[in-house]
């Protein structure tokens, strides 16, 4: 249960404001804590959009902070250790400095809408996420030249891979038209997914479809960002060929730009939190930040060393067999998703790749 309200999270989320890089299942956790110790209407608001508790399965870093002086209770006291001071130039490297020491990864700062609470009444929400996935087949760099759409002229880095398995490639009737799923799996629990659509199709509608409809999606050979051709091989099986640019994207959210997405407006505007301390507390302050990157070895930061290319003899060909290529040279998004639960861990829109 607590997976799927996570995963409706980032479907909303990415409806109403999609982004580069964002992590609705790294702000479920937060929303889940604040309703088990809010009350009034914010309690009523935080549990229709998290009602049960959800353990992260990537690591990450999750916090709810409040101001020195604020009376808390007992209980909650001893969880907020350091606290905030209210003075930003103090408070945001701290902030800052935590969520790399939690993630274990470089993420950009947090908003600047987190750097402390501005009154004494007032509570900050964070969180910060890095992913890390190697392929379980390496990807070989290369140059994308799309000749038509927004890249069209651009001579992107691309990264091209080959294999005999369709069953990665798959095609979901959707709101948003058809939507074209890969799957790339990652040596571990981790897999990441890209996902487009045909015409034009908003990235927010693109993305929050995929992350909805990815059970739905069947095995497809025709569909947005695919051809199929018979080709001359030395053996009949078939052969899926994949095209994607080389991207990263970093993006830090105000999570309070979108409260009612996060069932926050009423933690916002006057909610009380019982289970937090006996005064009138609200969140004051509410971000996101996350990293994302993919290369030819996995779905992280890291250098990939270079493959070579050496020269094959020639031979003719003995037979044909159905190659299927997808191509993603148009703006795409993509999900990462813990394969074990399901749960979209990361979402993003790519629309500026990098150049080769």
């Amino acid at each position: 249960m607590s997976v799927q309200r996570a995963n409706t999270l980032t479907a909303g989320w990415a409806s109403v404001s999609p982004a580069g890089v964002f992590s609705g299942a790294a702000v479920y956790p937060l929303l889940a804590l604040l309703a088990s110790v809010a009350g009034g209407p914010a309690r009523g608001d935080l549990l229709a959009v998290a009602p049960t508790p959800l353990d992260l399965p990537v690591r990450g870093a999750l916090g709810v902070w409040t101001r020195e002086g604020t009376p808390l209770t007992l209980d909650w006291a001893a969880r907020c250790d350091p606290r905030l001071t209210g003075d930003p130039a103090i408070d945001r490297p701290l902030l800052d400095a935590w969520a790399s020491a939690q993630t274990g990864a470089p993420v950009p700062p947090l908003p600047a809408a987190t750097a402390g609470p501005t009154h004494e009444d007032a509570l900050v929400l964070t969180s910060a996420v890095a992913v890390t996935a190697d392929w379980r087949d390496p990807f070989t760099d290369g140059v994308m030249r799309p000749v038509a759409g927004p890249w069209a002229g651009r001579r992107l880095a691309s990264l091209h891979r080959r294999g005999p398995d369709l069953s990665a490639l798959r095609v979901a009737g959707t709101a948003a038209g058809p939507v074209t799923l890969l799957t790339v799996a990652g040596s571990a629990d981790v897999d990441v997914v890209l996902c487009t659509a045909a015409g034009a199709a908003p990235p927010g509608a693109v993305l929050s479809a995929a992350t909805t409809a990815a059970d739905a999606a069947t095995a497809a050979t025709e569909g947005p960002a695919i051809t199929s051709a018979l080709v001359d091989a030395d053996d009949a099986g078939p052969e899926l060929v994949v095209k994607v640019p080389r991207f990263a994207a970093s993006a830090a959210h105000d999570l309070l730009a979108v409260a009612d997405v996060f069932g926050l407006r009423a933690a916002s505007a006057s909610g009380t939190f019982p289970g937090i301390g006996p005064g009138g507390l609200r969140v004051g302050a509410a971000g996101q930040s996350a990293a994302a990157t993919f290369t030819a070895g996995g779905f992280r930061a890291a250098p990939v060393a270079p493959a070579p290319v050496v020269p094959v003899p020639y031979r003719a060909s003995t037979t044909r067999r159905l190659r299927v290529t997808v191509r993603f040279d148009l703006p795409f998004g993509y999900l990462t998703v813990h394969r074990p639960t399901g749960l979209v861990v990361m979402a993003g829109w790519v629309d500026d790749p990098e150049d080769a």
